[in-house]
């Protein structure tokens, strides 16, 4: 008895070192991760003048300002750059899931000829580097006269093979037999996508749907190269243009809280939905 209460003592022991070794390390990782958006958010308070008299940075400031918050919406056009944002994510983000629900679909449940060939091909375009897509997709936006308006922003962004891999496979976890039953009662095609598998796979959706209004915030080649107009820029290229044409180079402080703002509302996306999206993504790499 004596002993295995020393054994036990000495799993107990083990256990708790483990765990304090664990998170420290995870804090360790935190304070790396959080510390590039901390110094972000503290020189954004800061006056040019205080910003430029630091020979040597520091971690605090005895003096924060909003003023360059106040500059950023009324020096630049960072109103118009957001409104540009805004439009351009929720047109994309719905035509593109229009456009996945109905392919996954089509590969997941109906039956055609041919249907494994072509998709197989289909995911084939996953292994042409980016590049080469940019350049066609340039190509033809500028030989249909698209460039500097927003369907040529928009038009080559309204699908993703991986997502549409994504949402078959969640698709194909709902047992056929729904299927099958729902066609003996008449429902439509159309009618079973919406009434039964939508909402089945609402967490994988959910997390397509947020991780491309992250990925439309954030776009910055495409409409870089495809718009050379101020009055289409989205705020990531839009920065280039306030560094540029605005606050000027040297003006650190202002620039960091143009970006501040900026990314606010991708923190409180991420924020607010991140179980979902780590539950969508857990689902989908989940078969049967």
């Amino acid at each position: 008895m004596h002993d295995y209460d020393q054994i036990s003592k000495k799993a107990k022991t083990a256990r708790v070192i483990r765990n304090v070794f664990t998170y420290a390390l995870l804090t360790l990782w935190g304070i790396i991760v959080l510390f590039p958006f901390y110094w972000m958010i503290l020189s954004s308070i800061k006056s040019y003048g205080s910003y430029n008299a630091e020979f040597t940075p520091k971690f605090y400031t005895d003096s924060p300002t909003f003023q360059n918050y106040i500059d950023a919406f009324t020096k630049v056009s960072l109103g118009r750059y957001f409104f540009n944002t805004f439009l351009f994510t929720v047109i994309t983000t719905a035509l593109m899931m229009m456009v996945i629900v109905f392919a996954a679909f089509a590969f997941s449940r109906l039956q055609f000829r041919g249907k494994n060939l072509v998709f197989t091909l289909f995911l084939s375009l996953m292994m042409i580097p980016s590049e080469l897509v940019i350049i066609t997709n340039f190509v033809t936006i500028t030989n249909l006269g698209l460039r500097n308006t927003f369907t040529g922003l928009i038009l080559p962004s309204v699908t993703s093979v991986f997502y549409i891999y994504l949402l078959k496979e969640n698709f194909e976890q709902i047992p056929d037999d729904l299927y099958k039953a729902a066609k003996v009662d008449g429902t439509s095609d159309l009618k079973y996508l919406f009434k039964v598998m939508v909402p089945i796979c609402s967490p994988t959706i959910v997390t397509v749907v947020i991780l491309k209004v992250i990925e439309c915030w954030n776009a910055y080649v495409w409409p870089r190269l495809i718009t050379d107009d101020p009055r289409y820029f989205l705020v990531s290229n839009g920065i280039s243009e306030i560094r540029e044409n605005g606050f000027g180079r040297e003006n650190i402080p202002a620039m960091m809280a143009a970006v501040v703002v900026i990314s606010i509302p991708l923190i409180i996306l991420f924020l607010i939905f991140h179980k979902k999206i780590m539950a969508g993504v857990s689902r989908g790499g989940t078969k049967g």
